[in-house]
């Protein structure tokens, strides 16, 4: 666990950093950076899209997912949480959503590749390096985020400990359906969904991308069928 305790201290400290110079920074120039930001997710999320192998797999993982994490309303519990945090913390005439802020900063920071293959990684090997190299970039980006976004990107650390922890803590139970197919397919799925928060952070769109999460599970899950059956792995392949 302790590479996901060193990625919660970054962003603790990235966030408290962007609060403190939020006064001094001019609106337009926050703006600026938020597309900044959002372009570079934009670079992270394609590149991490090429990792896919299978582009049914993907198809039928997005679609499936979309479903199971509408119906569950994902993105709904997500955002009730922040707002719950948003009545807690506001400021009067604060002009930012610290739900945004949150809901941004929780699957910004815990839905790409580096997170899932260090997390695995940490839980099946001891290898933090990965893990370590996410929270000098989440430093970063918290930072940025904590900017426009205010308080709410300081809370998402608290859901990197829970997301993070619990994938580390089960990586020995997932080991079966971590074939080298299915990280890849993990990965690419992941990366879909940082597209989409790239576009949301552009404010070109506004993807509830959260209710796509089930797809990271999905993923795995459809390899480990294919592979086991024959005819499917022909008709796939």
């Amino acid at each position: 666990m302790l590479g996901v305790l060193v990625n919660v201290i970054t962003v603790l400290i990235g966030s408290s950093v962007g609060l403190l110079f939020k006064k001094s920074i001019p609106e337009r120039v926050s703006k600026a950076a938020m597309i900044g930001l959002g372009v570079c997710t934009l670079y992270i999320g394609i590149s991490g899209t090429l990792k896919g192998e299978n582009t049914i797999v993907l198809i039928l993982s997005m679609v499936l997912g979309a479903i199971i994490g509408t119906a569950l309303d994902i993105d709904g519990a997500i955002n009730r949480l922040g707002k719950w945090i948003e009545s807690r913390f506001s400021r009067e005439g604060e002009k930012v959503s610290i739900a945004q802020g949150f809901v941004t900063a929780c699957l910004l920071f815990c839905v790409g590749a580096m997170t899932i293959v260090g997390s695995l990684n940490a839980g099946l090997t001891g290898d933090y390096e990965m893990l370590l190299t996410k929270s000098v970039l989440d430093l970063i980006s918290s930072s940025m985020l904590a900017i426009s976004l205010s308080i709410g990107v300081m809370f998402a650390a608290a859901f990197v400990f829970v997301f993070q922890g619990a994938l580390v803590l089960l990586a020995g139970f997932l080991q079966p359906l971590l074939t080298a197919a299915a990280i890849n397919e993990i990965i690419c799925a992941g990366s879909l969904l940082i597209v989409g928060l790239g576009l949301n952070l552009m404010g070109i769109t506004r993807i509830k991308v959260a209710d796509y999460l089930p797809a990271i599970v999905i993923a795995p899950i459809l390899c480990a069928v294919i592979q086991a059956v024959p005819a499917l792995a022909a008709f796939f392949g």
